[in-house]
């Protein structure tokens, strides 16, 4: 899903490939966004033909970014959108996806948090880790630490596949 979705973005993106930096910024915007992640920036990076490295350090800060804004902002944010009448059902979909999530976070704490953003499969990552982080209203600074380790350990693993590197190791 997450190489689709990057691929489909690469070419809606691909206009900004006549920039100086355009392909860089097509990673760092898809590393920005919820779902795809620093996951689907190295996908297409790869696609792209960035080096590995490069790459890695845009996702990496495409990825953080909103790490701090949804550890300390998404909770005010979310009891405000709830006493409107068009973003009631909304917030309250999201918050219920995200705690149908939670219970590796919450059984294991800030370890939990580490694997779920740092082991990289559908519906995990840095925004729902974050999110659930924050409705479990764990200590945030430390949050913020164990999500952005997670993101380093998810990079790494998106490395060994998005650029054939674990299939080189293995041959």
């Amino acid at each position: 899903m997450a190489g689709n979705l990057a691929h489909t973005l690469v070419e809606a993106f691909s206009g900004l490939t006549s920039l100086k930096f355009g392909k860089e910024l097509i990673v760092f915007i898809i590393s920005l966004m919820p779902i795809l992640e620093l996951r689907g920036g190295l996908i297409a990076a790869s696609l792209l033909g960035l080096s590995a490295v490069k790459s890695f350090v845009i996702c990496f800060i495409g990825n953080i970014i909103p790490i701090p804004f949804i550890l300390w902002l998404i909770t005010p944010i979310f009891n405000y959108l709830k006493k409107t009448k068009l973003f009631k059902g909304i917030v309250t979909k999201l918050e219920n996806r995200a705690m149908n999530k939670k219970e590796q976070i919450e059984k294991m704490q800030y370890i939990g948090l580490l694997l779920f953003v740092g082991i990289p499969i559908p519906g995990t990552g840095a925004w729902m880790g974050c999110l659930i982080a924050a409705l479990l209203n764990m200590e945030k600074k430390k949050a913020m630490l164990y999500a952005i380790l997670g993101v380093i350990m998810a990079g790494i693993i998106m490395l060994l596949f998005s650029y054939g590197i674990l299939d080189k190791i293995v041959h």
